[in-house]
């Protein structure tokens, strides 16, 4: 059975292009750790779906084209990373699975035919699946941001680790824009990260019930005034009800620390 895994996607294409904010170096550790991902699992998944932090729907909806184009949905950097190619192939039968598992959750899901996968999903997954050749399916957050309802939504995904689907989440462990080379950011998201791995390797049930509180946690609100970034972690934890959780990379980027982490 394979794992769950949340995962941090950088800022904008920032492994595809010279980056000037910052050390001139700072995203190679989190791209080789992102190189390293596949090796990492106990088996090859037969196709990958992945919840960014960069779709939102009143009901949730899974992409469900052949060939999903690529949505470069970042704004002011160099026009040739608005060229970048990875074509994986979608998976419409896996598309039509995730909304049979959630429709018997009682989860209304939809599809769409026409979206293509946003920078969420290619930026990071060029550098671990750099041959395009498993099939991918996007899944989007559910407008409101509930944590209890993304907890749910990865509980009914559960099955298809079982079916060789690696289940990935995309966002960032801190993810506050005003924040980031700021002064703060850098105790503000140790204090959250510190609560964060605590969580996440608490006891399955009293990881969803701090996770269901996470505004409560230090500092929580300064390193997400909006949670879009946080809310695939739950999906994640969701989809691995009785698995241990564990922290699997840590680095401070653009001033704060971000980390990920592996369910199962």
């Amino acid at each position: 059975m394979l794992p769950t895994i949340y995962l941090p996607h950088g800022g904008g294409p920032c492994f595809y292009m010279e980056w000037t904010m910052g050390p001139p170096h700072m995203w190679e550790r989190l791209a080789a750790w992102l190189r390293g991902l596949d090796a990492s699992l106990p088996s090859r998944p037969k196709a990958l779906v992945v919840v960014s932090g960069h779709w939102e729907e009143p009901l949730p909806k899974v992409t469900a084209g052949p060939q999903p184009p690529l949505y470069f949905d970042y704004y002011g950097f160099p026009p040739h990373t608005y060229e970048l190619t990875w074509p994986a192939p979608g998976m419409p039968a896996l598309a039509a699975r995730i909304a049979d598992l959630l429709g018997a959750a009682g989860i209304p899901c939809g599809t769409d035919e026409a979206r293509g996968y946003d920078h969420g999903v290619f930026v990071p997954l060029k550098l671990s699946y750099p041959l395009a050749d498993v099939p991918t399916v996007q899944l989007s957050l559910k407008a409101g941001l509930d944590p209890r309802e993304h907890l749910a939504i990865g509980r009914a995904l559960a099955p298809l680790r079982r079916e060789g689907v690696l289940l990935l989440g995309s966002g960032m462990s801190y993810h506050n824009m005003r924040g980031f080379m700021q002064p703060a950011a850098l105790a503000q998201s140790r204090r959250f990260d510190t609560w964060l791995g605590e969580t996440v390797a608490a006891e399955p049930r009293e990881r969803e019930r701090r996770l269901s509180a996470w505004t409560q946690a230090p500092s929580a609100r300064e390193s997400h005034p909006r949670e879009e970034h946080l809310l695939p972690l739950m999906v994640m934890a969701g989809a691995a009800p009785d698995d241990p959780g564990e922290r699997v990379f840590q680095d401070e980027l653009m001033g704060a620390v971000v980390s990920a982490f592996r369910f199962g």
